[in-house]
């Protein structure tokens, strides 16, 4: 991004994790269900059955916000898009 002259502002979920709004909007402008930007390999994910709730969209987003480490990353927005960062290639949809 910043070889095409683009300063992104970097939000360390970890630290502070997103909260529900911010997730729903994220959903909205990545055109996914909160279930289809998840990493379900992630051990949070597997340890905590999260897996049952993978059909059930409010359960999936509170279930982000209480582990944010099973939300997919690096997700990039600019304006109204949004895109995952996986693989990087996917990055010049939003430049």
């Amino acid at each position: 991004m910043r070889d095409n002259g683009i300063e992104p502002k970097i939000i360390e979920y970890l630290k502070t994790p997103p909260s529900q709004n911010e997730l729903e909007a994220l959903s909205k402008l990545l055109d996914k269900r909160p279930s289809e930007f998840i990493r379900k390999g992630e051990s949070d994910f597997k340890d905590n059955q999260l897996s049952n709730l993978i059909n059930h969209d409010q359960d999936m987003i509170n279930a982000m916000i209480k582990y944010p480490k099973i939300i997919e990353r690096p997700i990039i927005v600019r304006g109204n898009k949004a895109v995952i960062g996986r693989p990087p290639e996917n990055i010049m949809e939003l430049i």
